[in-house]
C-alpha cells in the first residue's frame, strides 16, 4: 500500500485514476479546489456550450464515486503555497500525481494568463514540497509536446516543437520537473497522454462531442476532410499505464507515451457512430492552424520497461463508451 496524492484529482484523469488506486488498497488523497472542474467553469466555455444538465450529472457522479468510496477529498487552491504545502506535510505521500491545470489547448490558446495561473504555479508550489522529501512525483505532460509529427511514430526521444500555448505550456513544465532531478535529485515521470475519452469526461474532447451531437440530432463538424490522425486512448488503457509507472522502479526518471500506440482518423471515428446510429450528417469546416499535424506515438519503451499493455482499440473503447452514453440518455437525455 502506497500513500497516494492526486493534486488536480477530481478531473477526468483524475478522478478515474483515484477510484482505481483505491480499488487496490492504496491511501488516497485528492486535493482539488474545482475552480475548473464545475459546472461555471464548463458553461463559461462558450464556444463548447453544451448540454448543462448532462454536465451537471457527470460532475456530480464523480463526487459521488469519490464519496462513496471514502476517497479522502480536500478542497483546496494549490496555487495557495502555503495551505497547500501545510496539507501536504500532514500527508506524507509517497507519491505526487500532478494533474492541475486548464485540460483543453483551445481554451489554453484563449486564457493564457489563466492556463499559466492553474498550471505551472500549482506545479512549481506542488514541486516544492516534493523536493524535500523525495517522493515519486509523476507529472501529466500531453501528447501537444511533439508539435506537428514528423514520423510515422513518435518516440519519446523525438525532438519537441509544441504549437500554441497548452503545448509550450506543457514542455515547459517537463523541463521544470527535470530540473528539479537535476538540482535536487526529486525522482520523477513524465506522462504524455493523448485524445483520451471515456466515462464522464466534461472537457468537451472531440470523441465526447461527436456522441453528445449525435444523440441531441446535432450535426457532427469536423476541422478539415477528416484525415487528420489521433492516437485516441481509452481512460482505462491511460489508467492502467499510470498504475504500472507506480509499481514499477523502471518508471523512475523516465518519460512515457501512454496511450493506445495506433493512430486513427476522424473519419474513423464517424465510421464508428454511423454504425451505432443513423441519420447523422456531417460538416466539413476549415482547419484550425493551431492543431498540430498529429498520428501515432510509439508505446514501445513503456511496453519493454514497466509492462505497459494497451487493449482498447478505438473500435472496441468507443463503442464501450458510446454504450454508456445511450445508458446516460435514457435518463438524461435532450
Amino acid at each position: 500500500m502506497k500513500k497516494i496524492l492526486i493534486v488536480g484529482g477530481a478531473g477526468f484523469i483524475g478522478h478515474n485514476l483515484a477510484l482505481e488506486l483505491n480499488r487496490d488498497g492504496n491511501e488516497v488523497t485528492i486535493i482539488d479546489s474545482l475552480a475548473v472542474n464545475n459546472l461555471f467553469s464548463v458553461l463559461d466555455n462558450k464556444d463548447n456550450l453544451h448540454n448543462p444538465k448532462l454536465a451537471e450529472m457527470f460532475l456530480n457522479e464523480r463526487l459521488s464515486l469519490i464519496k462513496k468510496n471514502n476517497i479522502n477529498f480536500i478542497i483546496q487552491d494549490a496555487r495557495d503555497y502555503h495551505a497547500l504545502t501545510h496539507i501536504i506535510s500532514k500527508i506524507k505521500p509517497d507519491v505526487i500525481v500532478h494533474l492541475a491545470a486548464v485540460s483543453h489547448a483551445n481554451r489554453s490558446n484563449k486564457d493564457p494568463h489563466s492556463t499559466f495561473d492553474h498550471s505551472l504555479r500549482t506545479l512549481e508550489n506542488v514541486l516544492d514540497y516534493a523536493k524535500y522529501f523525495k517522493c515519486h512525483f509523476i507529472y501529466f505532460s500531453s501528447s501537444m509536446v511533439y508539435g506537428n509529427f514528423i514520423k510515422e511514430e513518435m518516440d519519446e526521444e523525438t525532438v519537441c516543437n509544441p504549437i500554441g500555448i497548452y503545448g509550450a505550456l506543457k514542455f515547459s513544465g517537463e523541463k521544470i520537473v527535470i530540473a528539479y532531478n537535476q538540482v535536487f535529485n526529486l525522482p520523477y515521470t513524465i506522462i504524455r497522454p493523448s485524445a483520451h475519452y471515456g466515462e464522464r469526461c466534461i472537457s468537451r474532447r472531440v470523441g465526447q462531442i461527436f456522441i453528445e451531437n449525435v444523440m441531441t440530432s446535432k450535426d457532427i463538424v469536423i476541422e478539415g476532410d477528416g484525415s487528420d490522425k489521433l492516437d485516441f486512448t481509452y481512460i482505462k488503457d491511460l489508467i492502467n499505464g499510470v498504475k504500472k509507472v507506480i509499481e514499477n522502479k523502471n518508471a523512475i526518471n523516465q518519460t512515457f507515451n501512454l496511450t493506445f500506440g495506433r493512430s486513427n482518423t476522424i473519419s474513423k471515428l464517424v465510421e464508428i457512430l454511423k454504425s451505432e446510429f443513423s441519420n447523422i450528417k456531417v460538416i466539413y469546416k476549415k482547419r484550425n492552424k493551431l492543431n498540430p499535424e498529429r498520428g501515432t506515438l510509439s508505446v514501445k519503451k513503456a511496453k519493454e520497461l514497466i509492462n505497459y499493455t494497451p487493449s482498447w482499440s478505438l473500435e472496441k473503447g468507443y463503442k464501450n463508451y458510446i454504450k454508456w452514453y445511450k445508458e446516460i440518455f435514457k435518463n438524461y437525455g435532450k
